[in-house]
């Protein structure tokens, strides 16, 4: 009976995900059509922020109002997995379910993007990540801190970029939920669905934990397996969910563009919070999950510069490296 019950949980955090997440991709879209910035700004900068605004909230809470040494652990394991998580299995995801989008007939079977702006967030990310990582070799807590500094400026350079770029022409738009019938909504709708939409992702993710965990007690799963594979798929649902349903309308700027802008938010700010508030001392498997998402990143990127476009079955093959790790950090 129990298990009845916490399936009937999971639908409805997918339920609450998918509708938090067509409110929040569709407002996001609206804001970016009002405010006439590059449709790279709004997925990378907009949608990417948003979304990952809750699990940031994670780290700071940790380390700045936590106690004891769990404060440092829970903190760096919030700041780097989202970075590992994002690069070796949203990205992978999101290449295979192109294909099989395609497959299905829904959709040609390569990315539509300018891969320009795809290189422009690969790079910030392994120049951002690259830095953070080197500071785990350097005890100084000068340099430490001038990393984050220059992490959190890299970062505002990066969005002024990325609001720099040509306006491209307005792709079809469907019209405000809170607006069906008006043709210009106002910023005061927009924002409010917007916020709902984020909630409603925010409470899918917490629905989804918190049957994850009651059905491995039930079904006395192991609790390290939940944290590797449960919990963290959880925090990423709302990237994911909102670029799948972009890339499923064919929207791939915005959909890859929630990920990779995804990526550098959490590779300089969260890591800058980390750099401050704690000694950045990382265990050997913190910095393989760091070196793994440099080298899923670094593959993607050489693959841009070799052939000038990803192939999404050799973009996909990033998963083996969170596949593997999983692996052996179960077996061991």
């Amino acid at each position: 009976m129990m298990i009845l019950f916490y399936t009937l949980l999971f639908v409805a955090s997918v339920v609450v995900t998918l509708g938090g997440c067509a409110l929040f991709t569709n407002g996001i879209e609206w804001l970016g059509k009002r405010l006439k910035v590059p449709e790279g700004a709004i997925g990378s900068v907009f949608a990417a922020v948003g979304t990952t605004l809750p699990e940031t909230s994670i780290p700071v809470i940790a380390i700045f109002f936590g106690s004891g040494q769990e404060r440092t652990e829970v903190g760096l394991g919030a700041i780097l997995g989202a970075p590992f998580m994002l690069s070796t299995l949203v990205l992978p995801l999101l290449a295979g379910l192109l294909l099989l989008y395609a497959r299905l007939g829904k959709r040609g079977p390569t990315f539509d993007l300018d891969y320009g702006e795809v290189r422009i967030d690969l790079q910030f990310f392994l120049v951002a990540y690259g830095l953070a990582m080197a500071c785990a070799f350097l005890p100084s807590r000068s340099l430490h801190y001038l990393a984050a500094g220059l992490l959190v400026a890299l970062y505002i350079f990066y969005v002024k970029l990325k609001f720099s770029g040509a306006h491209q022409e307005e792709a079809a738009l469907d019209p405000l939920f809170f607006a069906r019938q008006s043709a210009r909504p106002s910023y005061g709708l927009i924002g409010l669905q917007g916020l709902v939409g984020l909630v409603g992702l925010a409470g899918g993710a917490h629905l989804f934990v918190t049957a994850a965990k009651e059905m491995a007690a039930v079904m006395h799963v192991s609790t390290l397996l939940l944290a590797l594979l449960i919990a963290p798929l959880a925090t990423e649902l709302p990237e994911m969910s909102n670029s799948f349903l972009w890339l499923y309308r064919k929207k791939d700027t915005l959909a890859v563009g929630n990920v990779t802008g995804a990526m550098v938010f959490q590779g300089t700010f969260p890591v800058s919070v980390g750099l401050i508030g704690t000694e950045w001392t990382l265990t050997p498997s913190a910095l393989a999950t760091m070196g793994l998402a440099l080298l899923a990143v670094g593959l993607s990127f050489t693959q841009l510069l070799w052939s000038g476009h990803w192939r999404p079955w050799l973009l996909g093959g990033s998963a083996l490296l969170y596949v593997g790790f999983t692996a052996f950090l179960y077996g061991g």
